[in-house]
């Protein structure tokens, strides 16, 4: 028989599974108790700054909730078991003006993949890129033990 239980995983086995960059699901909170603003989306990771940088479409719902806190989770599957990463915090916008050298030194470390999801060429899509130093972030997968 074998138990399947949750396990936290170290920070390495954490960035290792986050990579460079690939895709997730940002929520953002919103007021009076309504459901969250959850959309999937691109992200870059820094592992050096534990920094997540996110390529946003500024359309649509997302210019009302960009300042609300968020949380942004990565999860997927590996050698038949689950893995899953939360990030917790407030988005920063990054804008010429306002990019330290920490931040263009993160974004050199990173890979933002660009993945249509919106049936419409990307380049007629307006972006904005936004940093996310968590507040928390955990990772945990799916442990086996045989009993």
């Amino acid at each position: 028989m074998t138990d399947t239980t949750a396990v936290e995983m170290g920070d390495e086995e954490r960035d290792e599974f986050l990579g460079a960059g690939s895709t997730g699901v940002i929520s953002f909170s919103t007021p009076d108790g309504d459901a969250p603003h959850s959309i999937p989306v691109s992200y870059g990771y820094d592992a050096v700054e534990e920094t997540f940088y996110l390529r946003l479409n500024l359309g649509g719902d997302k210019s009302d909730v960009i300042d609300h806190p968020v949380s942004f989770v990565v999860y997927g599957q590996e050698d038949d078991t689950w893995r899953s990463v939360v990030a917790t915090g407030q988005l920063e916008e990054v804008t010429e003006d306002a990019i330290a050298t920490e931040t263009l030194q993160g974004l050199e470390r990173v890979h933002i993949p660009l993945v249509d999801i919106f049936g419409v060429p990307s380049r007629e899509i307006s972006f904005g890129f936004y940093r996310l130093a968590p507040a928390e972030l955990t990772g945990r997968k799916e442990s086996t033990t045989r009993a």
